[in-house]
């Protein structure tokens, strides 16, 4: 058995990752291309999001396969992007059939840094499309770019926030089933190992990781401040209903390595995407969602330090 080098989201045939970054403006937008369709679901758990399309994809709605989702900064400013993929997939013919066009489905959701960079700078159609250029199956870059170009972490008052980022990671089992993950991270606490507990990034005072939680209690926050976004993906064949559960069970990653999470500040949310037709129960899947969350959410932080 042969594993695979790429221990990122692209792993997955059939996906390509692109980022555009604009550094000065401290913003960006992330592409996750799956051209020849892929059963979707999400889950959101966070009370302030931010998205686009959410409820097409839902169990029992007609639409049940997307072509790309859209990961950007710029609040619901930077939504204006997703135009710029359906364009890049519109030029390609790739969409929903309709009898006169073929549609591209592109859900998408959105994190706030515009108290970042510059705020009258955010994503739209033309980065959109070049994220869309740039993409690739190669092993997905990590860090301060794309969509998590202007994510911080650890936002209670009075401390210094730390750099966010996007993450991504895989793992493969030996009957060859793969599940991966890209986030972007961008959360209002702290970021802590899944399995140490250890304090990787957050808050901090006098130049060290401060535990906020009980700083945030009835603390005064402005609210979609924050927010963790992200794509799970398996080569599983799975059912509308059965990928809509693994973006369930992705959330548990991302409550085990962000403290808090799911708070009325941030907009939390996970798409899930099934591309393939390996043979896996959803349990599985759902458990490995968890765990690449959680290790794709510590490496985004990692690689911003």
């Amino acid at each position: 058995m042969i594993f695979s080098t790429n221990h990122t989201l692209t792993a997955i045939n059939g996906i390509k990752v692109g980022h555009a970054t604009n550094a000065t403006a401290r913003t960006g937008c992330t592409v996750v291309l799956c051209e020849e369709g892929a059963t979707a679901g999400v889950d959101v758990r966070g009370s302030a999001p931010g998205t686009r399309e959410t409820e097409a994809i839902r169990p029992g709605r007609l639409v049940q396969k997307v072509h790309a989702v859209l990961l950007t900064g710029g609040s619901a400013f930077g939504l204006d992007a997703a135009g710029g993929v359906v364009q890049y997939l519109d030029e390609r013919n790739v969409g929903f059939p309709t009898g006169h066009a073929r549609v591209p489905i592109v859900p998408a959701a959105v994190i706030f840094d515009l108290g970042v960079g510059d705020a009258r700078v955010r994503p739209d159609r033309q980065m959109g499309y070049d994220a869309c250029l740039n993409a690739s199956d190669e092993p997905v870059p990590r860090g301060t770019l794309g969509a998590g170009t202007g994510a911080t972490v650890g936002k209670a008052p009075n401390v210094e926030a730390s750099p966010g980022g996007v993450g991504s990671a895989c793992r493969q089992l030996t009957d060859r089933l793969l599940v991966g993950a890209i986030v972007v991270v961008n959360a209002l606490g702290n970021v802590v190992h899944p399995k140490t507990g250890e304090l990787v990034a957050g808050a901090r005072e006098n130049g060290a990781f401060v535990d906020i939680t009980e700083r945030l209690l009835g603390a005064e926050l402005f609210a979609g401040t924050n927010t963790t976004i992200g794509v799970i993906a398996t080569n599983a064949s799975l059912s509308p209903a059965e990928v809509t559960k693994v973006a369930e069970m992705g959330h548990d990653g991302l409550a085990r390595a962000i403290r808090p999470a799911h708070t009325m500040f941030d907009g939390d949310t996970l798409f899930a995407l099934s591309i393939g037709m390996h043979t896996s129960d959803v349990n599985t899947v759902g458990i490995l969602a968890a765990e690449v969350v959680g290790e794709a959410i510590v490496n985004a932080v990692m690689s911003s330090l």
